[in-house]
């Protein structure tokens, strides 16, 4: 019985390793970019986090003392939680934009692609405003 596992396991290997596809042109490239983004987002997203915590901290502020006034806080929200909170290889190679703010009118250029929908977004993701005006 034990040949017979030790031959099967040999025939599995020989048949993956002659079945492998050959290896991406540019895997050297992609590794290169991977391992920028990964460095890249060691320090960005901490910094990206702290900044929409410390932002929504100052909204709550922000609503408290305007008595209530949801705009005031929304912009500060918008502001400071929205935008671009992981980068990706595409947005250091310049492809895609990245936005380490938002914007209070809605219009966040991290998401949008330019691909025709009425936000642009691919996903189908889009901010949904706090209040209704």
């Amino acid at each position: 019985m034990k040949g017979w596992r030790g031959i099967i396991a040999t025939a599995a290997l020989a048949a993956t390793l002659t079945a492998a596809r050959p290896a991406h042109a540019d895997w050297l490239e992609d590794a290169g970019w991977g391992s920028l983004t990964v460095l890249t987002n060691l320090v960005y997203m901490p910094a990206k986090v702290t900044y929409a915590l410390l932002g929504g901290l100052t909204g709550g502020f922000a609503y408290a003392l305007t008595a209530g006034d949801l705009k005031t806080a929304e912009t500060v929200w918008v502001t400071t939680m929205g935008g671009t909170y992981v980068v990706t290889p595409r947005m250091l190679q310049g492809d895609d934009p990245i936005a380490f703010s938002g914007s209070p009118g809605g219009e966040d250029t991290a998401t949008d692609t330019g691909n025709g929908d009425d936000k642009g977004n691919q996903d189908g993701l889009h901010e949904q405003q706090l209040s209704d005006r």
